[in-house]
């Protein structure tokens, strides 16, 4: 849908307040610094807009709200860990706090980072403190800001994956906030600089370009994003070649590493304006995947993410919220348009993409080789959720070897740098915490995922992480009565924001009603298609008769391509004509 030219920074216009709000809240600290200091259980609801810009959402438990009665408020923290990396005290800290000062859970989240749920607002700083002086962070997991910089969390020493990771880490640095990481520290952690991030020297060779040209946003204390910092959340991926663990095309900028035989990073394919949320009857808002924007050189790809960053800062629509993320800009304006007016910003030029072979959805589960002395084991979590013994055990076997954690884009967990010798007891803490085989879970398991939903999530219209494991098993026993044993991409979502990514999948259901979902189907198992919407408001307990039919006619086509491929193959009318009982099957 073309909207013409809506307000922005290059071309004026009347913002939206919260625009101006940004402005007037000196770099993010006000009203969030006073109403710390205050006697109330809550923030008001400009304070909690600068809140989610240091990594927090409030939130309150709807399964114990009653009419009259004040709500249970609480705070949800998320951490940054670019590329999902989490040293073994900074686990621990986490491990901690969450049982004494949160609901006793931690949570994987499908950008790689983990999640507290519970904490007071009376809690917060003591929780954020301790999360920073454990040389973590929190600062622009949530906001207005680039948000976790993805990449795939297997530790290999081989190949382009070290290339990837440090490019992760590159990019998280460059496009963190300076003031607004003053202003963090001088929050969270009393004032203390020495726990500013520490760029390397390339990004540091990059920043000084910032203050250049059109990328300059003309404040020199923030001067990438300036006051405002960006219209809504910017997400960035890097992967490797082969390997779409990290959902490359719903990122806002995907980058496809290329290596030498050596590992050293020579370019990147560059991919731009992916992206899921999008509000129920709103047709104007909608999930997109990414384009290919081009080629760039090692030397350059720095500068380039900067620009695309100051493009959307400067371009991207300030009045309306919805229509603000960087696709709606280049689905109206363009990839054209986009290839044109990046070269304000980035003066090297871009060459054609380049070739890559076929990609799949990696999940590293099981026991792998990391290098000649190392291994890593990645073991699945429905939905991410740590809690009770095996947060416990997990976290007693992390202290004792001294393990590096990395969380996967789908929600599970890995344990790194486990030496030689230290595998069979390793191997055997494992199966005494009830982790047997984690090569092997179920099969429809082992791809799902689902957001939080109800109780905690405030924009949640029904179930998803609560129902997710019964839909499994009822899809599960679906499939053995059919006798189909190929499995199948699920995800589920309690509203349609899409933070579990469910317009990629095979069966998205995204919810739209109590008990109720949208149908989206025809996702693929490479996540490189997106689903279409079939059904608008389908009641979960009719979900087996619905898909049944569909099921049976890919049966009958010899099961040779997978369901979503086999669903683009049939057309759409032909499928919704199955899903609504108008076809009469032979």
């Amino acid at each position: 849908m073309d909207r013409g030219f809506s307000p922005c920074i290059a071309l004026g216009g009347e913002p939206n307040k919260f625009e101006n709000f940004k402005e007037n809240s000196d770099y993010l600290r006000e009203p969030l610094f006073t109403e710390l200091k205050n006697d109330s259980n809550h923030f008001s609801n400009d304070a909690l807009q600068l809140l989610k810009f240091h990594g927090s959402y409030q939130q309150d438990n709807r399964d114990k709200r009653e009419k009259g009665k004040e709500k249970d408020w609480q705070m949800m923290l998320r951490l940054r860990s670019p590329g999902g990396r989490v040293s073994p005290d900074l686990f621990n800290a986490l491990d901690s706090l969450s049982e004494k000062l949160g609901n006793r859970t931690l949570r994987v989240t499908t950008r790689q980072a983990f999640q507290m749920h519970g904490i007071r607002k009376d809690d917060l700083h003591q929780v954020i403190n301790t999360v920073i002086c454990s040389m973590g962070s929190t600062l622009a997991a949530c906001g207005d800001i680039s948000r976790n910089v993805m990449a795939p969390a297997a530790p290999f020493e081989k190949g382009a994956y070290p290339a990837a990771r440090k490019l992760a880490q590159d990019i998280a640095d460059l496009l963190s906030p300076k003031a607004a990481e003053e202003a963090y520290l001088e929050l969270w952690a009393d004032g203390d600089l020495a726990y500013k991030i520490k760029p390397s020297k390339r990004v540091k060779n990059a920043e000084i370009k910032q203050k250049e040209s059109a990328v300059f946003s003309g404040d020199p204390k923030e001067p990438l994003y300036g006051s405002t910092y960006l219209p809504r959340k910017f997400k960035c991926a890097v992967t490797v070649q082969g390997d779409n663990s990290v959902d490359l095309l719903t990122q806002d900028i995907g980058i496809v590493v290329f290596t030498n035989p050596n590992g050293l990073l020579k370019g990147c394919n560059v991919y731009v304006g992916g992206g899921m949320g999008r509000t129920h009857n709103k047709e104007e808002t909608f999930a997109r995947i990414a384009n290919p924007l081009g080629y760039v050189k090692a030397e350059n790809i720095l500068e380039l993410i900067q620009s695309i960053l100051a493009l959307q800062r400067d371009y991207g629509d300030r009045k309306d919220r919805r229509h603000a993320r960087m696709k709606y800009l280049i689905n109206d304006r363009g990839i054209g348009w986009f290839r044109n007016e990046i070269k304000k910003y980035y003066m090297h030029g871009l060459e054609e993409i380049r070739p890559e072979p076929e990609s799949k959805l990696e999940d590293y589960l099981g026991w792998h080789k990391q290098d000649r002395k190392r291994w890593f084991v990645g073991i699945p979590l429905l939905s991410g959720r740590l809690s009770g013994e095996l947060k416990k055990g997990l976290n007693k076997i992390i202290q004792t070897y001294q393990l590096d954690v990395r969380l996967t884009p789908n929600q599970d967990l890995l344990l790194c740098n486990v030496g030689v010798q230290q595998l069979s007891s390793v191997k055997k803490s494992l199966d005494e915490i009830g982790i047997k085989d984690p090569k092997h879970p179920k099969k429809l398991e082992r791809h799902a995922i689902a957001c939080p939903a109800l109780p905690l999530c405030g924009l949640a219209i029904t179930e998803a992480e609560r129902y997710l494991p019964n839909v499994l098993n009822r899809v599960e026993t679906l499939l053995a009565k059919l006798k189909i044993e190929k499995s199948i991409l699920i995800r589920m979502t309690g509203c349609p924001n899409g933070c579990a990514r469910p317009y990629m999948a095979e069966i998205g259901l995204v919810g739209s009603g109590v008990n109720q979902y949208q149908l989206w189907l025809g996702g693929t198992p490479d996540l490189k298609t997106l689903a279409k919407p079939y059904l608008q408001k389908m009641p979960l307990n009719h979900l087996e008769k619905t898909i049944e039919p569909l099921l049976l006619d890919w049966k009958k086509t010899g099961l040779k391509h997978s369901l979503g491929k086999h669903i683009s193959n049939r057309g759409d009318q032909f499928v919704l004509d199955l899903i609504s009982g108008g076809l009469d099957l032979p």
